[in-house]
């Protein structure tokens, strides 16, 4: 056989048939519709674990240990029911939570979600202009300067850069943030056989504290910004009832990757500060801190880049957040897609929200700390009047039409919002009598 003649049979094998050919475009063109549909879930995911949210985490993991891994795992099983509904009501109706609430109960009832949303978003915002101003004072950069900056770089970016750009560079900062815990976690050397255990049995003694940190834990995770940016961002993206299958999967890599990074905070902190007596810990900057004598200080550097990066995307996703709910509800034009001359008073809220949360966070004896922590506690508390809303939205057939939940997720759904609700109750009481 000549050389030609076994170069043209390895060319034949090696060759793809036409129907090899059709088969790997189709699969092509599926890929990339899917990657253009990922996005909201993934960076509505990434900005649960925000400045606030390591914070607690951190809080939680070297006060309590591993007992509160369970309500991460149930934090878990929440955002993926509620984040999945709030996409199908963006997909089906092309509008913001906002908007529907004016539009089905009126300006009144409107009024009072946004409030609602406003004043946890507030104390959001201001939290991660916190976690940048204690990540950056870890390298010597004074508060006022690190405020000034932030507010710029985030300005600049949400203006300025295009909405694919911005989708992407929010899901860039999220997978850092996430590398940056993962390797810390490691390097703590946890009990991973202890904290596997405690993530499906609950553990821990309730008390006035205990509760406290769960409102926070899921505070963090499930938040009233979180649920309305979801469904905005969808809306913005111009998803259709076809791309409902892709949204679910963005949802789910978004609510699995959220909880994960959360975990790995708990745990690396359980593995080191709980482990060695350091249970009071103020936030997540003195843990970073505390860190470097125990991992060295490469285990500082890390948590506290982790801690400015999450603090970053956290500002770009908040005060967004806030501006389409504001917009939407007064019905004015929105969204990232939008130039300044087309969406003037979208674009005038976001940057009264971020300068103002940035003056904010200067005034002289302010405790950040209790603001970081205690934001959280604030969603918590506030997330089940946004629920409500939601689900009675997600079970009118006029709203969703065939895209309408079926009893079994409204039922879950409705379980949620009484458990958070009644976990809220029981919080606020404990405080008054002090449990």
């Amino acid at each position: 056989m000549t050389f030609t003649r076994i170069t043209h049979l390895w060319a034949a094998v090696r060759a793809p048939s036409a129907a090899q050919s059709r088969s790997a475009g189709r699969l092509r063109v599926a890929l990339l519709a899917y990657l253009a549909i990922l996005g909201p879930g993934l960076v509505s995911g990434f900005a649960d674990n925000d400045a606030g949210g390591i914070t607690t985490y951190s809080v939680v993991g070297a006060q309590f240990g591993y007992d509160l891994l369970w309500a991460l795992l149930a934090s878990f099983i929440a955002l993926l029911i509620t984040q999945e509904v709030g996409a199908r009501l963006g997909i089906a109706t092309g509008q913001g939570l906002m908007g529907l609430i004016r539009e089905r109960f009126g300006l009144h009832w409107s009024a009072l979600a946004i409030a609602a949303m406003l004043i946890a978003n507030l104390g959001d915002t201001v939290a991660e202009f916190a976690g940048i101003g204690a990540a950056l004072a870890l390298f010597g950069i004074p508060v006022p300067i690190s405020a000034l900056l932030a507010s710029i770089v985030v300005l600049v970016l949400l203006t300025r850069a295009s909405f694919g750009r911005t989708q992407l560079i929010f899901v860039a900062i999220g997978i850092g943030v996430s590398a940056a815990y993962a390797v810390s976690a490691l390097l703590a050397r946890p009990d991973w056989g202890r904290a596997t255990l405690y993530l499906v049995v609950p553990h821990g003694s309730p008390s006035a504290a205990y509760l406290l940190a769960v409102v926070g834990t899921v505070g963090t995770t499930i938040t009233p910004w979180g649920q309305a940016f979801i469904q905005s961002y969808v809306a913005d993206k111009h998803l259709g009832p076809g791309d409902l299958p892709g949204s679910r999967l963005d949802i789910g890599l978004g609510a699995l990757l959220t909880n994960l990074v959360a975990g790995l905070i708990v745990v690396a902190c359980a593995a080191t500060l709980w482990a060695h007596g350091q249970t009071q810990i103020p936030d997540a900057a003195h843990a970073a801190r505390a860190l470097g004598p125990l991992l060295g200080h490469g285990a500082t550097v890390l948590f506290a880049v982790g801690l400015l990066a999450a603090s970053f995307l956290g500002l770009g996703t908040v005060p967004l957040t806030s501006a389409y709910s504001v917009t939407e509800a007064l019905g004015f034009e929105s969204g990232l897609d939008r130039s300044w001359s087309q969406a003037r008073g979208f674009y005038g809220l976001l940057a009264f929200f971020v300068g103002f949360a940035a003056l904010f966070v200067l005034i002289p004896g302010l405790p950040l700390i209790q603001v970081m922590f205690l934001s959280q506690v604030l969603d918590g508390l506030l997330l089940p009047i946004i629920l409500v809303f939601v689900f009675l939205l997600a079970a009118n057939p006029l709203v969703l039409g065939e895209l309408r939940s079926g009893p079994v997720l409204l039922t879950l759904g409705w379980l949620i919002t009484v458990a958070v609700s009644v976990m809220s109750v029981v919080f606020v009481v404990a405080q008054i009598v002090g449990a």
